[in-house]
């Protein structure tokens, strides 16, 4: 496989930081983007505030007991797009091959690049510098040949980072990499893989692809590769969208059907003009996401033989798939509606096995 130089840049404490940046009085505070409700959940922290245990997609309520003097900002995403279209800019400056991941984050290839440098460590410093420059924030930045490495690089030195994986220092790093620092693997799977006997890169290598996929599922070659240091994925400049929608987290847990099936009305409004909105075209699965007030979470989908385009059938499809029997007797607290399974869908690549020369 041919070595690729591939950058993975993302920004430190994103939303937290651009609050401190247009508010000085903010800085060197534990803050918290998000709402300070008995419902609301936290967006972005702080490091100020990370050093409380407080993290992204954590209860505000929860957060606040942890730091009683965390500050409570609303989200502005008008300017947080903002500035990742600056951020973006400096990216395309370098190489056409960007690949968002969010508005944080993206992967760059740089193996031909626009300057004509042959170090990818030195154009990651020079991003840093410009971004820094462009917009008064920090970023960090992981250099390695594929995206897995590159990815789990960036993290490895945050905030300000700047972390090199060569490939002849690939797979002793990987494995000596706790399960749970690998990109890919969630906290459950980490988890089951530790009670299982599996901590580090190096255990999970001892395992067969066939034992892996018998575990993991589909997940099962992409752990097998990446325990040896290999992923093929490119950099993918233009993204399919694979969903389009909207949800809603209720002040007040919500109990009643007729009361279900207003609100499920209400976000596939909204979650249709998002989808004739964006470039998806001819989506024929409506999904409604439902969770609970203990956080167990539900879907139901219906796949549909035609291209849901008229707004009446996608908002009658999502109210159909709410019965009596969803209902709980402790109520609702976040409703979803989602579109998918679109004209240009294509069934995902999964990565091959693969050697390469060291």
């Amino acid at each position: 496989m041919e070595h690729r130089k591939i950058i993975h840049v993302d920004m430190d404490a994103f939303y937290a930081s651009v609050e401190q940046l247009d508010n000085p009085e903010l800085i060197g505070k534990p803050v918290a983007v998000g709402g300070n409700s008995q419902r609301g959940v936290v967006a972005a922290a702080s490091y100020e505030a990370r050093k409380y245990g407080v993290k992204s997609a954590m209860p505000s309520a929860k957060a606040a007991k942890q730091c009683p003097h965390l500050i409570f900002v609303q989200p502005r995403f008008h300017r947080y797009k903002e500035l990742s279209a600056q951020i973006k800019e400096v990216f395309f400056e370098y190489t056409d091959l960007v690949e968002p991941l969010s508005l944080d984050e993206a992967y760059l290839d740089v193996t031909e690049n626009k300057i004509g440098l042959n170090s990818a460590t030195l154009i990651a410093k020079e991003i840093k510098q410009k971004v820094k420059e462009r917009t008064g924030l920090i970023a960090s930045a992981g250099i390695s040949y594929n995206k897995f490495l590159a990815k789990t690089a960036s993290d490895m030195d945050k905030p300000d980072g700047l972390y090199v994986i060569l490939p002849v220092d690939a797979e002793e790093f990987v494995a000596k990499l706790p399960v749970h620092r690998f990109h890919g693997i969630g906290k459950v799977t980490a988890e089951k893989m530790v009670m299982a006997g599996i901590f580090t890169g190096k255990d999970l290598r001892k395992k067969s692809l066939e034992d892996l996929k018998l575990r993991y599922g589909k997940s099962g070659q992409y752990y097998y590769n990446i325990c040896r240091a290999i992923d093929p994925r490119k950099v993918q400049p233009t993204r399919d969208t694979k969903s389009v929608s909207a949800e809603r987290t209720f002040e007040d847990n919500i109990y009643e059907w007729e009361d279900v099936i207003e609100e499920i009305e209400r976000i596939a409004h909204i979650s249709f003009e998002r989808y004739k909105k964006s470039k998806a075209e001819d989506g024929h699965t409506i999904t409604i996401k439902i969770k609970y007030a203990d956080f167990q979470q539900i879907t139901r989908s219906k796949t549909e033989d035609q291209a849901i385009n008229e707004e009446e059938v996608y908002v009658q499809v999502a109210k159909s798939l709410f019965t009596e029997q969803l209902l709980n007797e402790e109520g609702i607290r976040l409703i979803g509606v989602g579109i998918s399974n679109f004209k240009k869908d294509e069934e995902p690549e999964t990565p091959s096995q693969l050697t390469l020369e060291f």
